[in-house]
């Protein structure tokens, strides 16, 4: 099962996160959490292991308007909330990747019609995230 939406870019990672950021907002969601996977792996397990990674960040995204609706139908939904977006550069590469998280997963888990038009809508707004940033470059 495929269950990202994944785009690569011709930005630097700073760029490419910025630019991803501004997507995200344009389709109503807002950044709950940042997760810098690089500088965690420096602390913990060293700058060879950082430096092997590359630039790796995890957003947090969240639209409140439809994180209310799939809550509603099964509150249970937190658990997979709220929708992971990484950007990631691996070292040397020419390109930096954007994964986003395909929303239908969601739906594998759940049976709820609400939940499944949650996951439509986010899955829609999710797409034209990643066509911008393919279209951005």
């Amino acid at each position: 099962m495929n269950y990202t939406y994944t785009v690569a870019v011709p930005l630097s990672w700073a760029d490419a996160v910025e630019k991803t950021r501004t997507a995200l907002a344009g389709q109503g969601f807002g950044i709950l959490s940042e997760i810098n996977v690089r500088n965690t792996f420096a602390a913990q397990l060293g700058e060879e292991a950082a430096q092997a990674l590359g630039d790796y960040v995890i957003l947090g995204a969240c639209n409140p308007q439809l994180a209310s609706r799939a809550l509603a139908a099964e509150p249970e939904m937190g658990a997979l909330l709220p929708c992971n977006v990484v950007v990631r550069r691996a070292p040397g590469a020419a390109e930096t990747t954007v994964d986003v998280i395909d929303p239908q997963t969601m739906v594998q888990l759940s049976g709820s019609p609400a939940v499944r038009e949650v996951a439509d809508d986010a899955g829609t707004r999710l797409r034209a995230v990643v066509a911008q940033l393919a279209g951005d470059t």
